[in-house]
This record gives structure tokens, sequence and C-alpha cells, in this order.
């Protein structure tokens, strides 16, 4: 096992991470500008195209030629290596629907767990450019320049961000949201990890995931944390493995945490 790891360890992996999602990312957007997905279905019925296994399929072969001794876990290929000291968890389309949709707020995530805990995360939206990084202890940057959460002390000066109300009202979590709406000074649908990137960059104050996979939550924790903004569940645990999340602005958690345990969801 890792004992510690030095920033410029950290620093090399932030960097590899940047460029797998780059070239993973930048895969998918000619099947995204011409509309060819090969769209099929999986047994959950989520959506899934060639674009999605084909970006998944680059950056596992760049992960294991320059870190053959690391593990992968990837949402279309499952896990490898999983119990290794140094672990690479990948989304290639987080934001299918949006993807398919011809939106460009869909993005590759790529998180690096070290010792179990997630330290380096990568959030890329190749139809915008965007790349949002972070490690810990060193800042997050946004394309290159150090981005922060905005700080926001009131609901009632918040932009509240979401990705469906469906999940919302699935997993029950209708009265807290609605609380929420009717708090905040404005409620969109910017979600996905879009909708943590925005709370990231200081560009929105909340984002409510109702549900997510570690393979979306991996690279998440760090941008945000990192960002100087809060990311736990509903529960205010920072975890990636609990299957919800929150991203609050600086000044915010405690309040938006209150509404969850008002209406009995912890």
């Amino acid at each position: 096992m890792i004992q510690s790891i030095s920033d410029s360890e950290l620093t090399q992996f932030r960097e590899a991470a940047e460029d797998f999602a780059r070239k993973g990312g930048d895969s998918t957007l000619e099947y995204f500008e011409n509309r060819l997905f090969g769209l099929e279905f999986k047994s959950d019925q989520s959506p899934v195209t060639r674009a999605d296994r084909e970006s998944e399929e680059i950056i596992r072969e760049e992960i294991i030629s320059r870190f053959p001794d690391h593990g992968i876990i990837g949402e279309e290929y499952g896990s490898e290596g999983e119990d290794k000291d140094v672990v690479w968890v990948i989304d290639p389309i987080d934001g299918t629907q949006s993807f398919i949709h011809g939106i460009p707020l869909y993005s590759t995530l790529i998180g690096v767990l070290i010792n179990g805990s997630p330290l380096v995360g990568v959030i890329y939206v190749p139809a915008q450019k965007e790349l949002v990084s972070a490690a810990a202890g060193m800042g997050a940057q946004w394309n290159g320049k150090t981005c922060r959460a905005r700080t926001c002390n009131e609901l009632g000066e918040a932009t509240f961000l979401t990705t469906d109300v469906v999940h919302i009202h699935k997993y029950e979590f209708y009265q807290p949201f609605k609380e929420l709406i009717d708090k905040t000074r404005i409620h969109r649908t910017w979600g996905d990890a879009y909708g943590h990137l925005m709370v990231a960059t200081g560009r929105a104050d909340i984002m409510f995931d109702p549900i997510l996979s570690i393979w979306d939550a991996a690279a998440l924790l760090p941008v945000v944390s990192e960002a100087g903004g809060s990311f736990s569940d509903v529960y205010g645990t920072a975890s990636i493995e609990t299957g919800n999340a929150l991203s609050c602005a600086s000044g915010l958690q405690n309040s938006v945490l209150e509404l969850f345990k008002k209406h009995n969801k912890v």
C-alpha cells in the first residue's frame, strides 16, 4: 500500500488524467456532431452508444500503456485490478441523454483513487472545450486557470441545479426538492456532471443528484472540494459510494442538509 503520495505524483496523475480525458472525450465529437450514435439500451434501460464504448477503450489503452500496475473501474467495461493502490475510474460519457439529444453539456469523467480515496478528478466537456481538474491539496483549475466555487450564504440568492425530476420522484426526494425550488433564486436542469462543474466554477450554487454511481462521483468530489465547495451525500458524508450527491457553494451546505433532515430523508 502507498503510505503517502507526493505533490509531484499527484501532479503527474492529474496531467495524465487531463490528457486521457481529452483523448477519450474528443473521440466522441464525430459521433455527436454527425448524430451517429449506434444507440442501444442496457438491461436497466439506460442508453449506451458506440461513442461511450470507443471513448472508454481509448482511455483504458492510455492508462494501461502509461500505468500498467494500476487498476481500472469503467462504466462500460467493468473493473480490473480494483484492489490496486492506484485505481482509475472512468465514465466515458456522463450525460448520455444530453449526448444523444445534441445538447453539448455531456462530459468525460476520470477520477483517480489512491488507497481508496478520490484524490484526483477531471471533468472534460468535449463539445464546449471546458476542462476542470483538481488534485488533493492543490486546488482546482478551469481551462488552466484557478477556479473557485462562489461564496453564497443564503438559499434565496442561490442558483439550484438538478438533472431530472423523474429520479427525484423515484428515489423519494420530492419534498426537499420542492422546498429547494421554493427557497432558491432560480432552478434549472443543467445537470449530470456539468451541474457539479457549474458549482466548482462559481456559476451555480447547488447541484443535487438523486442517484449516481462511483464512476459518476469519483471525479466530482476532488473537483468540487478543491474549488472550495462541498461535495457530500444527503447525510453530509463526503463519499463517492453512497448513491446520491450534493455539491454546494461555500456557506450553503448546512442549510441544504437541514432540508433533507426536515423531510426525514436522513
